[in-house]
């Protein structure tokens, strides 16, 4: 078989999904990526961590030729890779969320345009089965002191509960920019952290920040209109992302295809204190989602479109919007960590018939 196809079916097998398209650009974004031999190899692998003798047995080459084809795609971020009893093991990685964010040093106008005819091809079928890859926290700001907020759910508890951090480029956003879309919000966003020092020290992508700068670039992404999303789980959350509906590959769905379901909404939701809104309609523009709209000088929510994420409370002067917690009956919990995401979600994509 073809080393591309048969990769790209062997993605499309793991629970994030990598969908087919009629013109099978997916084969030509996979072939910018992976070398041939490359391409074979990850189609032999898994998503779970292993011995090098194992992969080399199944491609059917030497361990040796394996370990030198397996480094080559850890150096490029197309695998994972990790040490345990002083051996070397690796694991797949899906497409998103996985080895295409950690594309930034190899990002050119070919390989935009490559994903963008892909997400536009592929439309929403990446959130076909749930539960969404990502999840909005909301503004901290936004939410009265009196509810409770748990941890998963603020974004200043997902940083200071961590001991290194690091800033890296939106790739969704320079993407955008090198097919002639997007705007002008802050390249430099993606906030990411870990529970170790020193985590990020010689990093290719990552500029390494002080817990106080992690904390200013999240206050100034909330300036700046973006989203915060994260991975949908409770535990084991390793990144910040702060998108917008113009460049965002999640969010874009929620925007140009009319998918909701496309992300995990904050349990939260805007609301309107009538006696309050001046009816200015200025928190109408800083709703990323269109959520909002005015009904006789007073502004109107719609729940269905609303995601919780709080923006259009920063907008409004009189104070008139707030996020109150949504009744129990609309609110999913995540699982519990990344590993519970993939199972739930590899058992959804097999009741739909999605699986590869």
């Amino acid at each position: 078989m073809d080393p591309y196809r048969a990769l790209a079916e062997r993605l499309d097998a793991l629970p994030n999904g990598f969908p087919a398209t009629e013109s099978g650009v997916e084969l030509r974004l996979l072939a910018k990526l992976f070398a041939a031999q490359e391409a074979a190899l990850a189609a032999a692998m898994s998503d779970v961590f292993e011995h090098v003798t194992e992969i080399a047995g199944r491609a059917g080459v030497s361990a040796e030729t394996a370990a030198e084809i397996l480094e080559s795609m850890v150096h490029k971020g197309l695998i994972m890779a990790r040490r345990a009893r002083g051996e070397s093991l690796y694991a797949l990685m899906p497409f998103v969320v996985g080895f295409y964010e950690m594309q930034l040093p190899r990002m050119d106008a070919e390989l935009a345009a490559l994903v963008e005819q892909y997400f536009q091809e592929s439309g929403g079928r990446f959130v076909a089965a749930g539960p969404a890859v990502h999840r909005v926290i909301p503004v901290g700001e936004a939410i009265p002191a009196e509810v409770e907020v748990l941890p998963y759910e603020r974004a200043t508890a997902l940083i200071e509960g961590a001991r290194s951090w690091a800033v890296r480029d939106c790739i969704c956003r320079l993407q955008q920019r090198l097919v002639g879309k997007g705007c002008d919000r802050p390249l430099e966003s993606c906030l990411v952290f870990a529970p170790l020092s020193g985590a990020f020290d010689g990093s290719e992508v990552d500029r390494v920040l002080t817990k106080e700068e992690a904390l200013q670039i999240l206050f100034e992404a909330e300036a700046a209109g973006l989203v915060h999303t994260v991975g949908n789980y409770r535990r084991g959350t390793f990144y910040i992302c702060n998108c917008c509906t113009c460049c965002c590959g999640v969010l874009r769905r929620v925007a140009e295809f009319d998918e909701p379901a496309a992300i995990a909404r904050a349990a939260f939701h805007a609301v309107v204190d009538v006696e309050r809104c001046l009816g200015c309609g200025e928190c109408l523009a800083r709703c990323p989602f269109g959520a909002l709209s005015l009904a006789e000088d007073v502004v109107a929510v719609d729940r269905r479109r609303c995601v919780g994420c709080g923006q259009c409370t920063l907008a409004c002067t009189a104070k008139a919007l707030r996020l109150e917690r949504r009744p129990a009956s609309e609110v999913e919990a995540p699982p519990a960590d990344p590993r519970a995401w993939s199972q739930e979600r590899a058992a959804r994509r097999r009741l739909l018939g999605t699986e590869g």
